[in-house]
């Protein structure tokens, strides 16, 4: 369908006028982005008449130089790192078992199930992580981890019971077709194209754990922002901009690099992986769902053909 369908074409005047606005746009954002730049630069004068350096003072950022600051930034990313992996770890684990619990046949299961995850859900991550760092004693690192695991867990699992919700009943007929218990079903053709399905919004979620690890600065564990609270402690506020500079930047690269392996992941498991590429009347089949189930066409089931 041609888009001259769906809407005129702009004339002069409204081209005139969106190019008018396009200008003062770009440049009400420069003029914005020049008045931040200028207030962070400007030096500040306290109450006492003391002079504090702008924020892009070089007398700022010498404290880059000090190794010591950078030993530090790459001890406080091992511990993010290391507390984001476990927890991924545990949340994909909590995940599929709540996945299979919420999609059980029995109402013994699927209703305690949903009842734990809404709880699991509704509680802050914060005071998860604060809860079993408390009750359980377990110690910063595997609080936060426990936290984070059964909270995004939770949610992980909701997304997984989603998808295998969405996939067609065919799917599952299938498997009883050929013999398969509700439970192998589930596990050998229903789960896997779930799971894939539902990648990008569990490795997106990865990215939102690997942010939340801040969270366990509630539990003095030394991940990288409480590793820059101690720094600015320590070398004082003089330094404050540029430690949080950093540490920004250090966040924003990990998460970044996180986005474009969902984004790959997600180009690679999109519904084209799934698409069938045989053309004619086999590739009826199986088109509701992937290449799991798809069977082979008997000679005897083809539709007969036409005489020349």
């Amino acid at each position: 369908m041609s888009l001259g369908v769906l809407y005129d074409a702009p004339g002069p005047k409204a081209r005139r006028r969106s190019l008018i606005g396009s200008i003062v746009g770009i440049i009400l954002i420069a003029a914005l982005f020049w008045w931040v730049i200028a207030t962070l630069a400007a030096p500040r004068i306290s109450a006492n008449d003391a002079v504090t350096p702008g924020l892009f003072d070089p007398s700022r950022w010498d404290v880059l130089a000090n190794p010591l600051v950078w030993e530090r930034f790459a001890a406080g990313v091992g511990a993010t790192l290391l507390m984001a992996g476990a927890a991924a770890i545990l949340a994909i684990a909590v995940g599929i078992g709540f996945s299979f619990a919420r999609t059980a046949t029995s109402r013994w299961i699927r209703v305690p199930a949903a009842i734990l995850l809404e709880f699991f859900r509704g509680m802050p991550v914060l005071l998860m992580i604060f809860f079993v760092f408390l009750v359980f004693s377990t110690g910063a690192y595997w609080a936060g981890v426990i936290g984070l695991g059964v909270y995004n867990g939770a949610i992980i699992g909701e997304a997984l019971r989603a998808g295998i919700l969405s996939l067609p009943k065919g799917q599952r007929e299938a498997g009883f077709v050929i013999g398969l218990t509700a439970t192998r079903t589930r596990m050998i053709i229903e789960f896997p194209q779930a799971f894939r399905q539902m990648l990008p919004i569990i490795l997106a979620q990865m990215v939102v754990l690997l942010k939340d690890t801040s969270l366990a600065y509630v539990v003095a564990y030394d991940e990288l922002s409480r590793t820059i609270q101690n720094m600015q402690k320590a070398l004082g506020n003089r330094y404050v901009f540029t430690l949080f500079i950093i540490g920004l930047a250090i966040y924003l690269a990990l998460n970044l690099t996180l986005s474009w392996i969902a984004r790959a992941v997600a180009k690679r498991s999109g519904p084209k992986a799934g698409k069938l590429t045989p053309t004619g009347p086999a590739a009826a089949l199986g088109a509701e769902g992937t290449r799991a189930i798809t069977l082979p066409v008997l000679e005897r089931d083809r539709p007969p053909r036409r005489p020349d």
